[in-house]
């Protein structure tokens, strides 16, 4: 399913990100980066809370807007019931809603910010995902205290908080459309092969997008997914190729590989979590489409859709992706 969308733009964004992120090649881009995973607070939950709220302050001192002047907040993460989305929200006192599709929920907060924006029912708006590797990875993979190994195509969930402020407001970039994707499962129950869980939803979603809107690839200066990393990558550009005839070779990138130096940090095979797509994406995307290097961006959010329970359970993991369609105003 694809949505039109009339008037809605991005008026600023804001990156707060982790140690392993500020040493990555796109460290130079974020507003705010720490040198370690608790960032002065007692938990990795706590840390987790504070560079969301890190990240919405700094959003709001980028426009010059009070907490007032927004109508409504839409925030995401991996925690349980969304506690780092939940207690920011009740810091910043705005009218919230909690969204989740696990590292998919950045697309899926901007896809509803700007429905609700096009059909003129609010004028400002936020949407922010967190994630936070140690609080994470002790829910949905082993606990981080155990030390056990890790195969090479396991993800390495991110450390960082983005916001994205849509308005009615016009700028030089506007959310053109999106795509709300549909879960698929691959019947996969490895939990740590993320990128081969979500490259079919991603396939899915691309393919649905372009037909759609009667689109080819190369309409797009840049497709790029959320966070299947090195493997996942290179399966996605495959099963484009054999499933849909589509050729993206050329114009795809993967934040979770562009994130990191894969190659000397130790992330195995780069980014996962809802942090992945906003942090690439918000700093260093956006500062190119600004400055004219990118005109049109498809960011194609991917994310798992397990719990702990279903993992214990030797469940296979379904995954979804949402499309957002990113312009530069002419």
């Amino acid at each position: 399913m694809t949505i039109k969308f009339n008037n809605v733009y991005v008026k600023e964004a804001s990156t707060v990100a982790g140690p392993y992120e500020a040493k990555g090649p796109l460290g130079r881009h974020f507003d705010k980066t720490y040198d370690d995973l608790y960032m002065g607070s007692k938990t990795w939950e706590q840390a987790e809370m504070k560079i969301l709220g890190d990240s919405v302050d700094i959003l709001l001192n980028k426009t010059n807007l009070l907490k007032s002047d927004i109508d409504l907040f839409i925030s995401g993460d991996l925690l349980n019931q969304l506690v780092a989305s939940n207690y920011t929200s009740a810091y910043l006192k705005i009218p919230f809603l909690g969204v989740y599709s696990a590292c998919a929920s950045s697309a899926e907060g901007i896809l509803i910010g700007a429905s609700l924006l096009s059909n003129n029912q609010i004028k400002n708006c936020i949407c922010s995902v967190s994630s936070h590797n140690t609080g994470a990875e002790k829910q949905f993979r082993n606990p981080t205290e155990y030390g056990t190994p890790k195969p090479k195509y396991t993800t390495f969930t991110c450390t960082g908080a983005a916001s994205i402020m849509l308005s009615t407001d016009k700028s030089n970039i506007k959310v053109e459309s999106a795509t709300i994707g549909t879960t698929i499962d691959p019947g996969i129950k490895d939990v740590f092969n993320m990128g081969a869980i979500m490259a079919p939803a991603a396939a899915d979603t691309i393919y649905k997008h372009l037909e759609d809107l009667k689109r080819k690839p190369g309409y797009y200066d840049l497709i790029l997914t959320g966070d299947l990393g090195q493997y996942g990558k290179k399966i996605l550009i495959d099963y484009m190729q054999t499933q849909y005839g589509f050729d993206i070779t050329n114009n795809y990138d993967d934040c979770g590989v562009m994130l990191y130096d894969v190659e000397n940090q130790p992330v195995f095979a780069g980014a996962s979590g809802p942090g992945s797509s906003a942090l690439v994406t918000y700093s260093y995307i956006l500062n190119k489409m600004r400055k004219g290097e990118l005109s049109r961006v498809l960011l194609v959010a991917t994310g798992a859709l397990m719990s702990q329970t279903t993992v214990n359970q030797k469940m296979s993991v379904p995954a979804i992706a949402h499309a957002v369609s990113l312009e530069v105003v002419e």
